[in-house]
C-alpha cells in the first residue's frame, strides 16, 4: 500500500505525548490532599504506593454540622472538573454541568458537593504519569493495578480532610456506580444514600471482553514504548492505540440507533472520483474527533490501569458472593437504567434494586427511555436531574426532621 493510501494522522496539529496533568500546569479549581509521604497506600491486589496525592474540587458550602455533602464519582475518562466552565487547568467544560449548581438538581445552594480524581487518574490524583518518589521518574508501566476500593479508600481520606463524617449521598454513573456501590458495602456507616446509575454489581464478560480489545490497542502502539512515553516529542506518543481505544469504545456508548440517526451513510471524503483504502464516511470522522478530543485530555497508561479496575469490579469478591455483599447496603438507593444502553444493560441495574429489594432494603430503579444508549447518563440531563433530585431532598429532609 503506498504512503497516500495509508490511514491520515488523527490532527494536522501537534498532538501531546499524554493529555496528563503535572505539577506546573495552571490548578485551575483544583485542590489536593497529600498523604503521608512516610507511610505506603497498601493496594488490594498486593503492591503499595508511596506519597499518594488526591486531586478534587467542591462546589457551594460545608454547613455547620457537614451534614449536607454530596460525593460525586466519575466515570472512566472523568475527572475531578464535575461542574464549571473550561479554561486554565480544565480543558473542557464540567462533565455533569447542567446537573451541578446553584438551582439544578445537585444544588449548590443546599449541598456541598464533591469530586475527586480517582487513584491510577492522569489530572491531579497519583497515576502512572505521577513522579515515583522512589526513582524520580514517571512511574510509566510499572504503576501498579488498582481496584474501584482502593480508589474508594482514597475518597474517604478527602472525606476525612473536609471534615465530612458521612455523605448525604454518593452519586455517580458506570465506573462511579462502582464506586457509589463500594461506599454502600464498605463504608455503611457514612453515607446517608446510594445513587448508583448506569452500572452493575460485577463486571460482565462482554464488558470485561470490550475491556481487553481496548487495551490491547493500546499497548500494540510502538510508540506506547512499554509505558515509557513520557519524554516522546509531540505526535510520538501513543495515539493511534489511545484514539482506537476510544473509537471502539465510542460504539459501545451509544446505541445503534443514534449513531444510525446523527451518522448515517454519509460521506467525509470525496467518494464520486474513485475509491481509495482510507476515504471516510461520517461516522468515521466522528470517531476520529473523538478519539483527538480524548488524547488531548488524558494519558495513555491511566486509560490502561482505570481500565482494568473496572473490569476487576467485583462487590462478592472475598465477601461470599454478591447476595451477601449486597446485604451489607443500609442506606437508600436509587439506581438508574437507560433503555438503549448496549454495554451496562437495565438488567444490571434490575438485579441491583431486586436483590436490595429482597434483603429488605430501601431502592428505587427508574428507567430512562431514550435512545442515547449508555452515554445517556452522562448527556440526558432533564432525565437524569428529574430523578435525583427528588431523591436527594428526599434524604435532606429526612435529615432535618430526625
Amino acid at each position: 500500500m503506498t504512503e497516500a493510501n495509508r490511514r491520515a494522522p488523527l490532527s494536522a496539529d501537534l498532538l501531546p505525548a499524554s493529555g496528563a496533568w503535572r505539577p506546573g500546569d495552571p490548578v485551575g479549581q483544583r485542590r489536593f490532599v497529600a498523604f503521608d509521604p512516610d507511610r505506603r497506600f497498601q493496594l488490594e491486589g498486593g503492591g503499595s504506593l508511596k506519597g499518594v496525592t488526591v486531586a478534587y474540587e467542591t462546589w457551594g458550602e460545608l454547613n455547620a454540622d457537614a451534614s449536607n455533602a454530596i460525593l460525586v464519582c466519575h466515570a472512566l475518562t472523568g475527572d475531578s472538573h464535575a461542574a464549571g466552565p473550561s479554561g486554565p487547568g480544565h480543558p473542557t467544560e464540567g462533565w455533569w454541568d447542567p446537573l451541578i449548581g446553584p438551582g439544578k438538581a445537585i444544588d449548590t445552594n443546599r449541598f456541598f458537593v464533591v469530586c475527586t480524581n480517582v487513584l491510577g487518574g492522569c489530572q491531579g490524583t497519583t497515576g502512572p504519569s505521577s513522579t515515583n518518589p522512589e526513582t524520580g521518574r514517571p512511574y510509566g508501566s510499572s504503576f501498579p493495578v488498582v481496584t474501584i476500593r482502593d480508589i474508594v479508600r482514597t475518597q474517604a481520606a478527602v472525606a476525612d480532610e473536609l471534615g465530612v463524617a458521612k455523605w448525604l449521598s454518593v452519586v455517580g454513573g458506570s465506573m462511579g456506580g462502582m464506586q457509589v456501590l463500594e461506599w454502600g458495602i464498605m463504608f455503611p456507616e457514612r453515607v446517608h444514600s446510594l445513587a448508583p446509575l448506569a452500572t452493575c454489581v460485577a463486571a460482565s464478560a462482554f464488558q470485561i471482553g470490550q475491556s481487553s480489545v481496548q487495551r490491547s490497542a493500546i499497548v500494540l502502539d510502538p510508540k506506547w514504548n512499554g509505558g515509557d512515553y513520557y519524554d516522546a516529542a509531540p505526535n510520538e506518543g501513543p495515539h493511534f492505540g489511545l484514539g482506537l481505544a476510544r473509537e471502539q469504545a465510542t460504539l459501545t456508548y451509544q446505541s445503534e440507533e443514534l449513531i444510525d440517526t446523527k451518522q448515517g451513510r454519509r460521506e467525509k471524503d470525496v467518494m464520486d472520483r474513485g475509491f481509495t483504502p482510507w476515504q471516510r464516511f461520517a461516522v468515521e470522522g466522528f470517531l476520529d474527533y473523538q478519539a483527538e478530543k480524548l488524547i488531548r485530555r488524558f494519558d495513555a497508561n491511566s486509560y490502561l490501569v482505570i481500565n482494568k479496575a473496572m473490569d476487576l469490579h467485583d462487590v462478592g469478591r472475598g465477601r461470599g458472593g454478591l447476595q451477601r455483599a449486597l446485604a451489607r447496603i443500609t442506606a437508600p438507593v436509587l439506581t438508574l437504567s437507560i433503555s438503549t444502553d448496549g454495554l451496562y444493560p437495565t438488567r444490571q441495574q434490575q438485579f441491583l434494586h431486586d436483590e436490595i429489594v429482597s434483603n429488605g432494603g430501601s431502592s428505587r430503579h427508574e428507567i430512562i427511555h431514550s435512545k442515547a444508549g449508555h452515554d445517556g447518563f452522562l448527556t440526558e440531563h432533564q432525565a437524569v436531574g428529574a430523578a435525583l433530585k427528588p431523591f436527594l431532598a428526599e434524604i435532606e429532609t429526612k435529615l432535618t426532621n430526625s
